[in-house]
């Protein structure tokens, strides 16, 4: 019969699961040093601001105008152009990545411009790289007005209605400011279910939990016991992270740094509690690794929204996503580093980070009780 519920013996399963941390380097550089790596590595390498795409260019006309709108692209700073004679095969030039993109200007493109006042040419984009293509597509509108102006010598009439657009919140549309605050939670997600899933597994391998068991110990003595010295690490781990994406990458802070660190904590808590009960059902490591892996890596970065927008995913997934911490998460940092968020704007992504993490620790009571009682 096990005594009643006593968070001294928690406390002291904690201290001894500290003294464990602290003697494994390898669990201190994971939770630490691999999401700072990360979110360097990555937050320099992911930049959706398209630049220097390489333009292949086919002029027949040789003339002024011709020259003239190559050199529009040019300008644009977005293209890199390169000549070529028209011998050359357009497509075999964009087939072997030499371009993402091809101008092919006709002949007599100059004289049509003269004589008319306005001429065309053709732009073929590599439609394989989907990311890159919708970019160029982008491009072209301001470029083509552009081009109107310089052939012509003097500004477009100005139409009727104008539209002036205002970015809120990233004024200068940096993705940086997009793409790293989003990273750390993907990075975080990850790294908390690895780090709390080799955890009982470890205990149950060494032979240790058995001991731990003959114990008055109750199991969720076990489980806050095994969790807290795991969720101050992640914590630690987003604070470096906050302070590589402030520092390092320039990424402004808008909101309640109380409100961010409490939504941290829950976040941490319920991948942490995910991590739990898989090592706590499989009871094996690399079992518990693999489990952790298939159940955090992939949906946390593919069904999050830190690459596809959850608005834009089929009916099915929006409603899946709903069980993931991170897609909850991510409203939460990128709310409280560009919007400014509040309590109210907060609420309900708040709630749901709670709710599933009060459901993984009770699953994860629940699954010990039945294992280890008889």
């Amino acid at each position: 019969m096990k005594e009643p519920l006593d968070f001294k013996r928690a406390y002291s399963i904690a201290r001894k699961e500290v003294r464990h941390i602290l003697r494994d380097p390898f669990v201190l550089g994971m939770a630490l040093g691999l999401p700072l790596l990360m979110v360097l590595f990555f937050g320099l390498a992911m930049d959706f601001n398209v630049k220097d795409i390489h333009l292949a260019v086919y002029d027949n006309d040789h003339s002024r105008s011709s020259r003239q709108l190559a050199e529009v692209f040019e300008s644009s700073s977005y293209f890199h152009v390169h000549t070529y004679p028209m011998r050359s095969d357009v497509s075999e030039i964009v087939d072997s990545n030499r371009a993402k993109a091809a101008l092919v200007i006709p002949p007599h493109f100059g004289r049509d411009f003269s004589a008319k006042g306005a001429a065309g040419a053709q732009v073929l984009i590599d439609g394989s790289d989907n990311s890159t293509a919708g970019v160029v597509a982008g491009y072209l509108g301001g470029i083509q007005e552009a081009a109107a102006a310089r052939l012509s010598g003097a500004p477009l009439p100005k139409p009727p209605v104008t539209l002036e657009t205002r970015y809120l919140f990233n004024p200068e549309l940096n993705s940086r400011w997009f793409t790293v605050p989003g990273l750390s939670a993907v990075v975080l997600g990850i790294i908390s279910i690895l780090l709390t899933a080799l955890t009982v597994a470890r205990e149950w391998e060494n032979g240790s939990m058995e001991l731990l068991l003959s114990t008055p110990v109750h199991p969720l003595e076990i489980i806050l016991g095994k969790l807290a010295p795991y969720v101050v690490l992640g914590l630690s781990a987003q604070a470096l992270v906050y302070g590589v994406a402030r520092l390092g990458f320039g990424v402004p802070f808008t909101g309640s740094h109380l409100l961010f660190l409490a939504g941290s904590f829950l976040f941490v808590s319920a991948y942490m509690a995910m991590g739990l009960l898989i090592s706590i059902a499989t009871r094996q490591q690399m079992l518990a690794m693999q489990f952790s892996m298939m159940a955090g890596m992939l949906p946390t970065l593919l069904l999050s929204g830190f690459i596809f927008p959850v608005e834009s995913m089929p009916l099915f997934f929006r409603v899946l996503t709903m069980i993931l911490p991170a897609r909850w998460f991510m409203v939460v940092i990128r709310g409280s580093f560009l919007k400014g968020a509040g309590p109210s704007e907060l609420l309900g992504p708040f709630l749901a980070i709670a709710g599933i993490a009060t459901f993984f620790v009770i699953m994860a009571v629940r699954k010990f009780k039945k294992d280890v009682e008889p």
